[in-house]
């Protein structure tokens, strides 16, 4: 995994920005009830989608594990901003109306210890709002995706399917779902070598140092090298608590 300390510098340069950041925090609040009053962003990062979860007579809490990524989420945040580890969040049983978990599910071995963790925190009622399939989303049809895909880990942390059983398991149910684009994270081949060349689908690619390389020069010699293929789309899945 990726140190995020270090990785908060360039963190949102590198991935989309403002307009992935606001297309994300426009899905999360579709799926939020009109009625929430309080939403808990676990692992915030920057802060750069929980300061876009706008809405009159919402509060809106972010926790994150980083120091590097809280320091920078501290300057978009006025208040409510946690250094924690989802695992363990820092709040009461039941105090909170609506959880979100954007692009984290993905990253951790453990996402069922954390969808507990954000049902705990949940009022009856309550909704718990995450990214699901998250790597599904880059697998539109291009070349670039049809020669990542034979490499990609699976079964992923944060598929759809193990996320609502999880959810199930503490009284977590299917209310909703939407889909969002990743704007800028269209990825060209030239990106893509540069990236796995430096590891940075450590997460999600299984990959041998002599299949690195390989895949390298495979990307390498596809044509258009620096044009960025389609945008990904993710996918948001609401999951309700029972009352």
């Amino acid at each position: 995994m990726l140190d995020y300390d270090v990785e908060a510098a360039r963190y949102d340069a590198t991935r989309g920005g403002v307009p992935r950041a606001g297309s994300a925090a426009r899905a999360v609040l579709a799926l939020v009830p009109v009625r929430a009053r309080t939403l808990l962003d676990v692992g915030c990062g920057t802060g750069l989608v929980t300061e876009r979860l706008l809405r009159p007579g919402l509060r809106v809490f972010g926790v994150d594990a980083s120091t590097g990524m809280t320091r920078l989420a501290a300057e978009r945040l006025c208040s409510g901003l946690v250094l924690g580890d989802c695992r363990r969040l820092p709040f009461a049983d039941g105090c909170l109306d609506a959880v979100s978990a954007v692009w984290l599910l993905h990253l951790l071995p453990d996402a069922a210890a954390v969808v507990a963790e954000c049902a705990r925190v949940l009022r009856p009622g309550g909704v718990f709002v995450a990214t699901v399939d998250k790597d599904a989303g880059h697998d539109m049809d291009s070349d670039v995706s049809r020669l990542l895909a034979p490499f990609r880990i699976t079964p992923a942390h944060d598929t759809a399917l193990r996320v609502q059983t999880v959810g199930a398991e503490h009284g977590l149910r299917r209310s909703g779902e939407a889909r969002f684009t990743g704007h800028g994270q269209g990825m060209s081949p030239a990106r893509a070598a540069g990236k796995v060349a430096r590891g940075g689908f450590a997460s999600t690619l299984a990959l041998d140092p002599e299949q690195s390389g390989a895949l390298v020069r495979r990307l390498s010699l596809l044509p258009d090298p620096e044009v960025p293929r389609a945008d990904p789309v993710y996918r948001l899945l609401a999951l309700r608590k029972e009352e």
